[in-house]
């Protein structure tokens, strides 16, 4: 039987510098739901890569007097570096300077031109380099110095050359007509609200090329201009399935793009335009998570504040990383960066709580029972609770997961954990052995490595690592399925 699709993506990463924390968030996030999904026996294609065009490209390249292409190169090579740091599944790794992603954003351009979508013209406006965009009149500031400032805190340069343009303005209405029918189609849905008003106030033809610098993709049969980054970035969700994974009609449409918040508005309101001007299936859902901070500032080389994630995974651990970013702050929320509360996430829930029952546990069943798992005896009302308590907790899990909560998806796992050492406490299986109480000793291990278990078959997401190391010791295969959870386990030995 055929297995269900899932596609899921980052977004590609630019590449004027090196990768910080933030893209280690979206890569973690993402990677989890991907397993999560692949753990509920779907077939899932994850895709990441990076995006390598445009004037912040090529004024960072200046800026290093390094030629443009071996720029990209290098910083390419630092995110996809990451990707194995951080232990992700990702099918592939997509590069907007690859020859199948090029071939496919100009047969995009010759279609879109071809349907009438695009028209020469000239451009004269204000232009943000950090965010690659025009920005209109009503998102300008004025600073102390009468400089135009952006909504990325840069000051924007006028520009006035010619262009093509994309007939953005007659798709408004249609844009709206889908938001309407599809409002899952934008989360957290405060964003989606934030979406659909700035769709709501007016949409302007959008320029889509541009003269005054070279690198980008060629505008075919006009190599005069380069296409806009962003038309040529957005079709990499397309390109990575298409050239050499020949996975277009199996997977498309994606079923969630993952993305920064800063970066909604391109792929909430323009890629589905684009993609309906050429009468492509969209998305189903775009999800926009929030910032890291510091201090309450938002991450930036300008302020001196960028973490590096390779600094935290060699010092911490994958896992320790990838557990505390997602418990800390809900997924869709700002959240400030402290490298004193990953400390703490890290030793009073996986050391104190989940570590410390894992080892003393396994201690006691070796010590008690040259580990070899017990059968079952009498059992109790309480004993029933904590036995059953991850299939109960596994429902919640899915909400939560379903959602994208990935926090309250792990403080429900943590309510297991919780309980698990509360009965340890409680029920002493150290007096039990002195008693010579074999029949209650046998019930209270086996309900406490089922339940370890069990618990460690929900965290397989959350820690990937550390759960194969835990099935190893519990003599398990190191991937088990979440319809294993409910399934009833006969004695094995461990060590």
């Amino acid at each position: 039987m055929n297995k269900k699709k899932f596609y899921i993506t980052t977004p590609i990463y630019y590449v004027n510098d090196k990768p910080h924390l933030g893209h280690a968030y979206t890569s973690l996030a993402t990677d989890t739901y991907a397993r999560y999904k692949k753990l509920n026996k779907y077939e899932v294609f994850f895709a990441t890569g990076t995006d390598e065009h445009g004037q912040k490209v090529e004024d960072a390249a200046k800026k290093k007097n390094m030629n443009t292409y071996e720029f990209t190169n290098l910083v390419s090579e630092r995110f996809k570096q990451l990707t194995k740091k951080l232990e992700l599944i990702n099918n592939d790794f997509i590069r907007t300077t690859e020859e199948r992603h090029k071939k496919n954003v100009s047969k995009i351009w010759k279609k879109l031109l071809d349907k009438n979508e695009i028209y020469l013209g000239e451009y004269e406006g204000w232009y943000s380099i950090r965010d690659e965009s025009f920005i209109s009149e009503n998102e300008i500031t004025i600073d102390k110095n009468n400089n135009r400032i952006g909504p990325s805190k840069d000051i924007l340069k006028k520009i006035k050359e010619p262009s093509y343009f994309f007939r953005l303005s007659k798709w408004q209405k249609p844009l709206l007509e889908f938001y309407k029918k599809h409002e899952d189609f934008v989360k957290p849905r405060s964003r989606y609200n934030e979406v659909k008003k700035f769709v709501e106030n007016g949409l302007e033809d959008l320029s889509i090329s541009r003269t005054s610098f070279s690198w980008g993709i060629k505008v075919p049969d006009n190599t005069t201009h380069v296409i806009y980054v962003w038309l040529d970035a957005l079709f990499n969700y397309i390109s990575i399935l298409d050239e050499g994974n020949n996975k277009s009609n199996v997977f498309w449409p994606a079923d969630i793009h993952i993305v920064g918040k800063d970066i909604l508005r391109f792929h909430a309101v323009y890629w589905p335009i684009f993609l309906l001007a050429l009468e492509y299936e969209i998305p189903k859902t775009i999800f926009a998570h929030g910032w890291w901070t510091i201090n309450g500032e938002k991450m930036s080389k300008s302020l001196g504040n960028v973490i590096d994630p390779n600094y935290l995974v060699d010092t911490y651990g994958v896992d320790q990383v990838r557990y505390f970013m997602l418990k800390e702050i809900p997924f869709g929320e700002d959240g400030n960066f402290s490298e004193d509360l990953l400390v703490n996430r890290i030793n009073s829930e996986l050391s104190n709580d989940y570590g410390n029952l894992i080892q003393r546990v396994l201690s006691m069943l070796q010590k008690y029972k040259e580990g070899v798992v017990p059968e079952l005896e009498s059992i109790n009302e309480l004993d029933k609770l904590l036995l059953n308590m991850p299939e109960n907790i596994f429902k919640l899990v899915e909400k939560s997961m379903n959602n994208l909560q990935f926090n309250q998806a792990l403080e429900n796992i943590w309510q297991i954990i919780r309980k698990a050492n509360a009965y340890v406490d409680t029920n002493k299986p150290w007096e039990l052995s002195k008693e010579k109480n074999s029949s209650r000793l046998n019930t209270v291990l086996y309900i406490l490595i089922n339940t370890i278990y069990k618990t460690n078959i929900l965290l397989q997401p959350f820690l990937p690592s550390s759960s194969k190391k835990i099935f190893k010791l519990l003599k398990q295969k190191e991937e088990i399925k979440f319809n294993e959870i409910s399934k009833k386990h006969r004695s094995w030995t461990y060590f």
